[in-house]
């Protein structure tokens, strides 16, 4: 219950022109000050100092990533409960509004472009990768039927890299949230999530072996292609198991141990693949429940090229004595 102070103070973050045009902005996407500065026409000390204002009174999150800074409007508590009714008494065509989403795909369309131009300079060297292992469509086929039907309430990606879990899963979950260390990868991912329509998916800024959400907080995790490139992966597996609801289920898709050393001088991969034993004993540390390996054999047999494996984990339900 939110009390009178809580609520005098919300009233007053909200009740000032900018403020309103800012969240407005914020529950149709994640936005950076810099964009915002674009959208509003407005100096970047004076929005700083409004959003600031907003996430005192819990209705922004502020999302640290690298240089950047990106903010989004709360989705949760108090916060999204208030701004729910403040926007149900609002005209979402009022002219302030109109303008302002206008000016807001402008930005989207820049970030879509900086994307594509990335994917332009990377792509001779990610489809020759991609070459050495099994197609893709079969790969996410199984992800799917591992997985399950669901519905899932929240869906949480490990290093979402391009968003692409997210798209696959966006069906099946009533939200999701992937998480990068490279800013680079995360404005991939936010293009593509807008390209596709993809209202009910979220990227932030966060390490894999300290990510930023509650206990509990997620009923399946995915940890696609991420393992590999860490120094600590049993760090990453741990977190994954405090995120996942009990009862969850975990999703790493990772290639078998290999001996093709270019990887790591030419796309940083820290170890040549995940071993099962391996896997198994970082799951057992966290409580996880592993099971044995999906397989999927590289395409040319005889020829060099990568198995990829998907484990599938379930985090222990609480028992009923435990529950109540």
């Amino acid at each position: 219950m939110t009390t009178f102070d809580d609520l005098l103070e919300k009233l007053k973050a909200a009740g000032e022109p900018t403020r309103l045009r800012l969240l407005a902005l914020l529950r149709e996407n994640d936005l950076s000050v810099g964009e915002l500065v674009q959208v509003l026409g407005q100096s970047q000390p004076r929005l700083s100092h409004h959003l600031k204002n907003l996430s005192e009174a819990g209705l922004a999150e502020r999302l640290p990533e690298g240089a950047f800074v990106f903010y989004r409007a709360a989705r949760s508590g108090a916060g999204a409960a208030f701004l729910d009714q403040l926007f149900s008494q609002t005209r979402p065509d009022a002219p302030e509004f109109r303008q302002d989403r206008d000016k807001l795909r402008e930005v989207i369309a820049a970030r879509a472009a900086s994307a594509e131009a990335y994917f332009s300079s990377i792509a001779e060297t990610w489809d020759s990768l991609r070459a050495l292992h099994f197609p893709n469509d079969a790969i996410e086929a199984a992800l799917l039927d591992l997985a399950g039907p669901g519905p899932y309430r929240r869906v949480v990606d490990f290093g979402t890299g391009t968003g692409r879990m997210l798209l696959l899963f966006s069906g099946r979950a009533a939200e999701s949230e992937g998480i990068d260390f490279s800013h680079r990868m995360l404005t991939v991912a936010r293009a593509n999530l807008e390209r596709a329509g993809v209202s009910n998916s979220r990227v932030r800024f966060g390490d894999v072996t300290a990510a930023p959400f509650e206990d509990a907080s997620a009923d399946l995790l995915i940890v696609h292609q991420v393992l590999h490139y860490l120094d600590t992966p049993g760090d990453a597996i741990a977190e994954a198991a405090r995120v996942l609801m009990p009862g969850g289920r975990l999703l790493v898709i990772d290639f078998a141990p290999h001996d093709l050393e270019f990887l790591r001088a030419e796309h940083g991969h820290r170890r040549l693949g995940v071993r099962h034993d391996a896997l198994t004993d970082w799951a057992a540390q966290a409580g996880l429940t592993l099971e044995a390996p999906r397989s999927f054999d590289p395409p040319t047999p005889g020829a060099p090229g990568l198995t990829v494996n998907i484990w599938r984990a379930t985090k222990p339900a609480l028992s009923r004595a435990r529950a109540a």
